[in-house]
């Protein structure tokens, strides 16, 4: 029964899934997507990748659903479906992803405390590089001290991150005109915004980042009290976020017009909500920041720590992080990702906006397991091994799988090949890790079969990317 306790239920789950979507970015909603598009574009926009997420979405839960005995699925679809290489290539790319994405978090935390404490005794960034410190480790003994001990902080952070959203909804909503909202609604009359499908796709990018960490329940889906929430939270916390997100970006355009939105400071849904009722609701707005960053944070750091903990188990990353505590927590999974974020802080310190270029770069990555594990859904179903009498049925699957597949290639070609080859890079990185849990499970062979023209092609085009930014034309 003690260990049962330690399992995740879907309340659980959800607040996973939520928390790791809902960061401070969705304060920044209004401006983002106002930036190069109408209200007409917006709610197109969302459309479109609230159709794209819902596949994706269908996708995780209608793997999780068919396959219950594997844990940790962004990595364990892609093992299972297409090998030991393929499966660590997309762990390694989800946990980079993870690395430098928790740095941002730890970033963007410490800009919404300067709104409160500006930086006096010392520089912004030194002030940035402490507190975010401070805050990775802080995160990394809350973590040791247990998956459950952590989510229910998490749940209390989710609820509490919600309560402001709810507020500006709101009160948003009162002031709503919807002659205004209707003003110009396609941006035809606006100067410098271009056409429908060039605004469609200044803010596809954006709504994309908005759903990163729709996998939360899958990546944790080893520690669920019952299999078949996992499929359960992802699809809940997906309409709960889409709604969300729509509302916060639609109502401004009920009171302010494309380009007022498009000027606002960042977080833009303070300086909104400071138009309407003074200057307390900036402030509830980046209190709300500071604690939405902060559970995002959290999550991510449960999330961040699960892929290679359960991928060291298979033998494809190497055994020592497979370690637990007396707490089942992955600890040396946790410690050496921390140690990784620690590193990647210095960055703050030395070049204020580098971490920015870093999140673009790992934000392209995360779509790689997104596709493999889309593929492998669409395999399963060719191959007559998705199993019968699912919630999703067989042919909802395979429709499912390759329209998921699709979107995610057309984000890929929406990056810029600049990302796409930048990314090489990092999977390339990871080569020696694999090379030495191979050694460790006793492996005289590296690669098997068309591994190894995989493995050549990585390192190939890693190759190619750094001649191309090495001689200064990727700038």
């Amino acid at each position: 029964m003690a260990e049962r306790e330690k399992k995740l239920g879907l309340v659980g789950l959800i607040a996973i899934v939520v928390s790791a979507m809902i960061g401070g970015g969705i304060y920044n909603l209004p401006s983002n997507m106002s930036e190069g598009a109408a209200a007409g574009a917006v709610m197109l926009a969302w459309a479109l990748t609230g159709l794209g997420m819902y596949f994706l979405a269908t996708s995780f839960r209608a793997l999780s659903d068919a396959r219950l005995d594997l844990d940790s699925g962004i990595y364990a679809y892609a093992r299972e479906g297409f090998g030991d290489f393929v499966g660590f290539e997309m762990a390694w790319g989800y946990w980079l992803s993870a690395v430098f994405g928790n740095v941002g978090y730890a970033v963007l935390t410490m800009d919404a405390v300067a709104y409160f404490f500006p930086p006096e005794m010392v520089s912004a960034q030194l002030q940035a590089f402490i507190g975010g410190s401070f805050l990775i480790w802080s995160m990394c003994i809350i973590c040791l001290f247990g998956v459950s001990a952590a989510n229910v902080l998490n749940i209390i952070t989710t609820v509490a991150k919600l309560l402001p959203l709810l507020l500006f909804v709101g009160i948003v909503a009162i002031f709503f005109s919807a002659e205004n909202f209707t003003l110009d609604f396609w941006g035809n009359a606006s100067a410098g915004l271009d056409g429908l499908g060039k605004q469609l796709k200044s803010t596809m990018l954006v709504t994309l980042w908005a759903f990163i960490g729709i996998e939360g329940a899958v990546v944790v889906s080893g520690r669920a009290k019952n299999a078949d929430d996992v499929g359960r939270a992802t699809i809940l916390s997906l309409i709960l976020c889409l709604c969300l997100y729509v509302l916060i970006s639609l109502l401004p355009y009920g009171f302010l017009t494309q380009a007022e939105l498009a000027k606002l400071p960042n977080p833009s849904a303070a300086y909104v909500l400071e138009k309407l009722v003074g200057t307390w609701g900036a402030s509830l707005i980046n209190l709300g920041v500071i604690i939405a960053l902060l559970g995002s944070w959290l999550s991510w750091t449960i999330m961040v720590a699960e892929v290679p903990h359960v991928a060291a188990k298979d033998g494809v990353f190497p055994k020592i992080f497979a370690k637990e505590n007396r707490h089942e927590s992955p600890y040396f999974s946790l410690l050496i990702t921390s140690a990784c974020m620690q590193l990647t802080m210095l960055v703050v310190l030395f070049a204020n906006n580098a971490w920015l270029f870093l999140l673009d770069i790992t934000g392209v990555m995360i779509l790689y397991p997104y596709f493999v594990s889309a593929v492998y859904l669409g395999k399963l179903c060719m191959a007559g091994e998705y199993p019968k009498d699912q919630p999703v049925s067989k042919g909802m699957a395979l429709f499912a799988g390759g329209f998921a597949a699709v979107y995610a290639l057309w984000l890929l070609y929406a990056a810029t090949p600049k990302f796409l080859l930048l990314s090489s890079i990092f999977f390339a990185s990871g080569l020696f890790v694999f090379w030495k849990a191979k050694r460790e499970q006793g492996h005289v062979a590296l690669f098997v079969g068309w591994e190894k023209a995989g493995a050549i092609f990585v390192v190939g085009i890693a190759i190619i990317a750094a001649v191309f930014f090495g001689s200064g034309y990727g700038k």
